[in-house]
């Protein structure tokens, strides 16, 4: 008998729980163990790579704000009320915007079709992104001439990259000849850069987030099946680590060698933990969407900005006004919004934060909103819930946080009295909701975010402290895993030698 292969009579045998439970606990973990050992492997392996890699590669709102061209305000001819006009958009636009496409000045409407875009020195409307236009487009976000550009061609299905990105196909694909390796993925309704990777990035996310989120463009492509794919195979890995805790009080006074006493240990060690993690993992996919609610307060938005977004309210814009108010600098975005019945500017890529600024007169606000305004407001938008308690914040708490994203401070906090428990985030400085829990997505936190992160207030989340950690106790599943896969790698070679010795 080999060290490593205790006998079945010194594993169920003694004074202990019953022996047919016993080996029903044995052989279940055993043979689960044979399939799924694998995939234990992979998520604790690509969970390290996860804390450094992060998510999928892709481009970040600051980083396109960072490389977008700054208006050319000079080159405006057409007022906000001409443009909506041009644009025959058929309702008011839910977002407007203007940006720079091709080194022109464009007005960008978002409606409930989509997005139309026209460009505000002629009127003209953007016509479909070819490999033309796209050429030029990655040229200019790039700043590199476009000999150095390389056309890919037309994305109609998505690919590695653009799985999160489906909504903007089709697009256009530009390899850049550039040190990093970059590849641009440019939408061909709206011509933005939607997507940006590198081969550094590339090749991380195979190490990272598509093992640890099974993100195979195969699978993944077919949102029901990737997901029950997910659910199936995390809920049969949380029974199998469960089992293993059983069995680590159970086995308690079995004598195991070799392979086995070492699986032994590490599932003692790291058993536990391993099951919180397969366990908020698959909480993570919302089985049976238990973390679905719709909570309370669809109308706060609407109450806060006055109504929908009316853009005839804005003036036109005078290039030499702008360039007075901010102080001969030019901004790279500009939206339009309503705030409290009042038209306003949101400028982005003058300063680190965007900047608000009145269109009647052109000003910059520096001043938040009162609370007393906004409480009003928030009260007309849910008037049939009562407010149970509301906070100006000037630290992130327990589930509004700071992550790679970092949300605005102070914030104003607003707590309901409503079946789901729902809170509000309200941003004063713009008068905006930036933030909604409901209790079931603030339970959803703790169990993902705190037992598949550790997420915990007590230490700082992505620190040093937190990522060595987190690297620790990934490499210890893994140990513990890659053990129980070699085990069963030895049972199923076992196997297939009895099966073929009977045979012959």
């Amino acid at each position: 008998m080999s060290a490593g292969k205790p006998a079945m009579r010194d594993i169920v045998g003694g004074d202990r729980p019953p022996l047919q439970f016993r080996k029903w606990l044995i052989l279940t973990h055993r043979y689960a163990g044979v399939v799924l050992s694998f995939f234990f492997v992979m998520w604790f392996l690509s969970g390290i790579a996860m804390i450094y890699a992060r998510g999928m590669p892709g481009l970040t709102p600051d980083m396109r704000l960072e490389r977008i061209t700054e208006l050319n305000l000079g080159a405006v001819k057409l007022s906000p009320a001409e443009a909506v006009a041009k644009a025959e958009l058929g309702e008011a636009p839910a977002r407007a915007m203007m940006l720079m496409i091709m080194d022109r000045p464009a007005y960008r409407f978002t409606v409930s079709a989509g997005t139309v875009t026209l460009f505000a020195d002629t009127g003209e409307l953007l016509s479909e992104i070819g490999q033309g236009e796209a050429m030029r487009i990655a040229s200019s976000f790039m700043e590199m001439p476009q000999s150095r550009m390389h056309y890919a061609g037309e994305l109609n299905e998505p690919d590695q990259w653009t799985l999160q990105e489906r909504r903007r196909l089709p697009m256009q694909k530009v390899i850049v000849d550039d040190d990093a390796r970059s590849e641009l993925y440019i939408s061909e309704e709206t011509g933005d850069v939607e997507v940006m990777t590198t081969g550094g990035t590339r090749a991380m996310a195979w190490f990272a987030a598509i093992p640890h989120w099974m993100y195979f463009t195969a699978l993944r492509i077919k949102d029901e099946t990737w997901r029950q794919v997910v659910l199936w195979t995390s809920g049969a890995g949380a029974l199998l680590a469960l089992l293993g805790i059983v069995l680590a009080f159970t086995q308690f006074p079995t004598r195991y060698s070799g392979l086995m006493r070492w699986h032994y240990v590490t599932g003692a060690i790291f058993g536990v933990l391993t099951l919180t993690w397969v366990i908020s993992g698959w909480l993570s996919m919302e089985p049976f969407f238990w973390a679905s609610s719709s909570g309370t307060g669809g109308l706060i938005g609407q109450a806060l900005s006055g109504g929908p977004l009316d853009v005839a309210s804005f003036p036109m814009i005078d290039a030499g006004t702008w360039y007075q108010v901010l102080a001969a600098r030019s901004p790279k975005e500009i939206e339009f919004v309503r705030i409290q019945n009042a038209p306003f500017f949101i400028a982005r890529g003058v300063e680190r934060e965007p900047l608000l600024i009145s269109a009647n007169p052109l000003e910059i606000r520096r001043t938040p909103f009162s609370v007393d305004s906004l409480i009003s407001r928030i009260r007309q938008g849910n008037p049939d819930v009562a407010i149970l308690e509301s906070q100006v914040l000037s630290d992130y708490d327990s589930y509004y946080r700071s992550q790679e994203q970092r949300p605005p401070l102070p914030v104003l906090r607003v707590k309901f009295s409503d079946p789901d428990s729902t809170w509000f985030y309200v941003d004063p400085r713009m008068g905006q909701v930036v933030r909604r829990f409901t209790r079931r997505q603030r339970l959803e936190r703790w169990i993902y975010h705190g037992l598949h992160s550790l997420d915990f207030n007590f230490w700082y989340y992505n620190g040093a402290v937190w990522r060595t950690t987190m690297v620790v106790l990934n490499a210890g599943g893994a140990l513990l895993s890659t053990i129980g896969l070699l085990l069963a790698l030895k049972r199923v070679k076992r196997g297939t030698k009895r099966v073929l010795v009977g045979r012959n």
